[in-house]
């Protein structure tokens, strides 16, 4: 392996001595674009609504898991106007199933902002962006080079992957975020680069070509594992292959595993209907649907959980269901022992809780730890959305 000193001095060379890169990966890109419905075609304006929505609903997420979603969320909200006049109850309702849920606490805010603070229009540059909620820095990079053609890279989970290999960045992730940018930065085309007019006839940098280019290469050439470089229009320079080590790229700190915490939850029906309560606002899961529950703790012991279920008149005997509902979050695993009971006809919801019919759960803002909870108390095959908060693979 050469040295880190050998290293450095090939990186910095192929990134000074490679101006033809902007326009192999732009030729590339008009040739092999993927068709996606936020994306605008070739010559077409983007539209910073979709643009906006879709960079939202991919953070953590893939593509494919995204598509069903942003297209329910177009037909029934069109434009950011519309979206911003929904009932935030409304947007968790059709998020759900597609986890990290304060982004669509975010994206109801966000859309809220421009609604009333910008008539409608978001704003066309970084700062501005950022300014508005839910809009941290790639993000806002992504929308004003996409959607308004800002010469600025935005860097996702695929093209860190594809600059980290092709300039063998050997420092581990998430250290290594700033050199990765500033690398990729030299993809960037400017208006000379690619030949592309916009309708209005005039020329455009392509920085948004740019960004999307990588990012569809990541995701079709240059894949986590077996990657296809001899399709890669970036491939003769590439360090990483040259050294046969493209699948060693990009380097990570091992993760860390969250303690494991346990609780209970419980199951409570009312002839066809179920008794459920919404999460506080802040924090995980915040504004989403449950059935009560305990608290979530590392080394809860059953009996301690147990304690801790709802208190109604003319109730059932708790009766334990077998096994466990395991589910992971984002920094820790979770394990739920569920309890089932039957109340009464007419009894009431304890303050805060709710009765709702069992047949019109797939209409609540239900997140999917809780979808798997009621699936195996009530031993229904409940509809649940794949779970799509996966970070690995291709974007």
């Amino acid at each position: 392996m050469p040295s880190t000193t050998a290293l450095k001095r090939e990186r910095s060379a192929a990134a000074n001595t490679s101006p033809a890169r902007p326009g192999l990966l732009l030729a590339w890109y008009d040739r092999h674009r993927r068709r996606l419905p936020w994306r605008a075609g070739p010559g077409e304006a983007s539209d910073p609504y979709r643009v906006w929505l879709s960079e939202i609903m991919l953070q953590q997420t893939t593509v494919k898991a995204v598509g069903p979603y942003f297209e329910k969320f177009v037909a029934r909200w069109p434009d950011v106007t519309a979206l911003g006049r929904a009932s935030q109850d409304d947007v968790l309702r059709m998020w759900a199933g597609l986890g990290y849920y304060s982004r669509a606490r975010n994206l109801h805010a966000c859309a809220v902002a421009v609604t009333r603070e910008h008539g409608g229009v978001f704003p066309d540059t970084e700062e501005g962006l950022r300014a508005l909620p839910g809009i941290g820095p790639y993000t806002a990079a992504a929308i004003a080079a996409i959607a308004f053609d800002r010469r600025t890279m935005p860097v996702d989970g695929n093209i860190e992957r594809v600059v980290s290999r092709l300039f063998a960045v050997e420092e581990e992730l998430p250290q290594a975020k700033p050199l990765i940018q500033q690398l990729a930065a030299t993809l960037l085309a400017d208006s000379r680069v690619g030949g592309e007019k916009s309708r209005a006839g005039d020329e455009k940098s392509r920085a948004g070509d740019s960004a999307q280019a990588l990012m569809d290469l990541g995701a079709s050439i240059c894949t986590p594992k077996k990657p296809a470089c001899s399709l890669c229009p970036l491939n003769e320079d590439c360090l990483a292959r040259a050294q046969g080590r493209q699948e060693t790229f990009p380097r990570k700190a091992p993760k860390k595993s969250g303690t494991l915490r346990r609780g209970a939850a419980f199951v409570v029906t009312r002839g066809e209907e179920l008794l459920v309560r919404s999460r506080p606002e802040k924090g995980l899961l915040g504004g989403m649907t449950e059935v009560p529950g305990s608290d979530w703790l590392a080394g809860q012991e059953d009996a301690t959980a147990k304690q801790q279920a709802p208190a109604l008149k003319g109730l059932s005997r708790w009766q334990r269901r077998v096994g466990v509902v395991s589910h992971v979050f984002t920094h820790f695993p979770l394990e739920l022992v569920v309890y089932t009971a039957k109340a009464e006809a007419r009894t009431r919801a304890p303050a805060g809780m709710r009765w709702v019919p069992i047949a019109t759960l797939a209409g609540e803002a239900l997140p999917n730890v809780m979808r798997k909870v009621i699936a195996h108390g009530l031993d229904l095959p409940l509809a649940a959305p794949p779970d799509t908060t996966l970070a690995a693979g291709p974007r």
